[in-house]
């Protein structure tokens, strides 16, 4: 390759590069689209008002929403007063029935959380936004569910946490 050539691959790169320098999110190899001025998060602890109680939920969603920000994006993680904050209420933790038998005998259950989630960015409030979210997970009716219920908790923790990322900081 000749040297002018090289010269306005030079040229083609930089006239590029500051075309992106000026948008105004910043997007990631994570697919996350954060605005550049937003440098903190906060996920406040989820309280646990549904019927039926599993004590380490609320505590495992937390954490798990934190470490999912941490590790994806560039905010700093804050105890309180962050530019991004994430807060929510579980509203439902219910088992069902979900595949009968012939003989009408229930051969699956499913698991099912429901939370309802308030997500506010202080610095653009156009983007802030109350959403419910649920997931589920089944489980052969044959296990109780004390059973099966740290997995298949772990299971619907993790569905939870990519359905609020994305919603949050991803824009899906």
């Amino acid at each position: 390759m000749g040297r002018s050539a090289s010269n306005i691959i030079l040229a083609l790169l930089v006239a590029a590069l500051s075309v992106f320098a000026g948008c105004r999110v910043q997007y990631s190899f994570s697919g996350t689209s954060i605005q550049p001025d937003v440098k903190t998060f906060t996920v406040e602890y989820f309280e646990n008002k549904a019927p039926r109680i599993n004590p380490s939920l609320a505590n495992s969603l937390s954490e798990a929403l934190i470490d999912k920000y941490r590790k994806l994006t560039p905010l700093e993680m804050m105890q309180e007063g962050g530019d991004l904050t994430v807060s929510g209420v579980i509203q439902g933790y219910d088992t069902r029935p979900v595949a009968v038998t012939a003989d009408e005998v229930a051969s699956q259950t499913r698991l099912t959380v429901s939370l309802k989630l308030k997500y506010t960015n202080k610095l653009h409030p156009e983007e802030d936004f109350e959403k419910n979210f649920s997931a589920f997970a089944d489980f052969d009716s044959n296990q109780s569910l004390d059973a099966v219920e740290a997995q298949i908790c772990d299971d619907i923790i993790e569905k939870l946490v990519e359905d609020i990322f994305n919603a949050t900081v991803a824009n899906w």
